[in-house]
């Protein structure tokens, strides 16, 4: 500590060093961290950080992009919307030409078709109607009432003729055909709603169908990402791990410095204002004739100390009262004089006194 007197200011400097016991662990401490900021900071970690997409992944992109963009995806497009534009074909047993006489109500004759057979039934009845029957009337009646023929005989035969054939063939066929006609009318409508129906499937299930594979493709890149997880931890643990080593020396130290710390030490500068002459006056005049003689000034007496910040002879001056006696006092402190002007202080049973006029 030092101090100046006659005016001006007072300059004060107090260094504290640490535990002498604590020294050398603090200087190894500050030592190996000079060290490590010199060795500057830890490497970045050089392996890959994000883990690459699994083959399954890429398989299953590949697909993806293959089954869109490639021919079996446009063919299956094309098959969904011939179902949506009406298209009954392999699914209801009939050709395209059947559905459209099933929609316009045609009746299919001729060749091929089960009328046909129906037509040969008819005309062979009729046939064998006409030789077994019909014709061997006409002549058996002819040989009895003409015998030697004539124009009459024809024209018999051909009525005979005529009616059976109207009567086996024609109007069985005309009934036949009038019926089929009526039923492929009546069959128009169900066609027709038969259409709708299939129209409607194939909107339903136009979106299940393109993207059935899809679903397969999204399952093969679940599987990836699964082991592209997988792998991504153990991209991790070789992370945390290098980290680990990295900052070991770092982290060994922290702790160290942890348990060695405490109070290292420190120094404080107080710059207060001196005391004039007029200051150390103002106290004698204060102090009366104690000032002269010894005067009860240690701080084990005293109550409400209050330091005024001014200084006397390189002393503190304080505001204060006996304990017991409220009346304000101004002085210094036993304690601090016997450090400075051990000459000024006495002990009266037990109690500390300054001489002032010593000082």
């Amino acid at each position: 500590m030092s101090s100046g007197g006659g005016g001006g200011t007072t300059v004060q400097t107090a260094s504290t060093e640490p535990w002498e016991a604590q020294r050398g662990y603090l200087e190894r401490g500050f030592s190996n961290a000079s060290n490590l900021y010199s060795a500057g900071a830890p490497s970045y970690y050089s392996d890959p950080t994000v883990a690459s997409f699994d083959p399954t992944e890429t398989a299953a992109q590949r697909a993806t992009i293959g089954y869109a963009t490639g021919p079996r995806t446009a063919a299956q497009q094309a098959a969904a919307e011939n179902a949506l534009i009406g298209s009954l074909s392999g699914q209801t047993g009939f050709d395209p030409s059947q559905t459209a006489d099933l929609l316009a109500g045609n009746v299919r004759t001729g060749a091929g078709t089960p009328y046909t057979a129906m037509e040969n039934a008819l005309s062979t009845g009729v046939i064998d109607n006409l030789t077994g029957t019909i014709l061997p009337k006409v002549r058996e009646a002819q040989v009895r009432y003409q015998p030697g023929g004539g124009t009459r005989t024809d024209l018999e035969t051909n009525k005979a003729i005529t009616n059976a054939v109207q009567a086996g063939l024609i109007k069985p066929m005309a009934e036949m055909y009038g019926s089929a006609y009526n039923q492929a009318q009546g069959m128009r409508m169900p066609a027709a709603t038969m259409g709708i129906q299939q129209r409607q499937f194939g909107q339903s299930n136009y979106p299940s169908i393109m993207n059935a594979p899809l679903g397969m493709y999204d399952a093969m890149g679940a599987v990836g990402e699964q082991r592209r997880a997988m792998s991504q931890r153990g991209i991790d643990q070789d992370m945390a791990r290098y980290q680990y080593e990295s900052n070991a020396a770092q982290n060994a130290l922290r702790n160290y410095m942890a348990m060695v710390t405490g109070d290292y030490g420190s120094t404080t500068t107080q710059t207060t204002p001196r005391p004039t002459d007029n200051t150390a006056a103002q106290l004698i005049g204060t102090l009366g004739s104690a000032a002269i003689m010894a005067s009860g000034s240690d701080i084990h007496i005293k109550e409400n100390i209050v330091p005024e910040g001014a200084k006397w002879k390189g002393l503190n001056v304080y505001t204060y009262n006996y304990i017991g006696d409220s009346r304000p006092r101004r002085g210094v402190m036993a304690q601090q004089v016997e450090g400075m002007y051990p000459h000024a202080v006495t002990t009266i049973d037990g109690v500390k006194h300054v001489y002032y006029g010593a000082i």
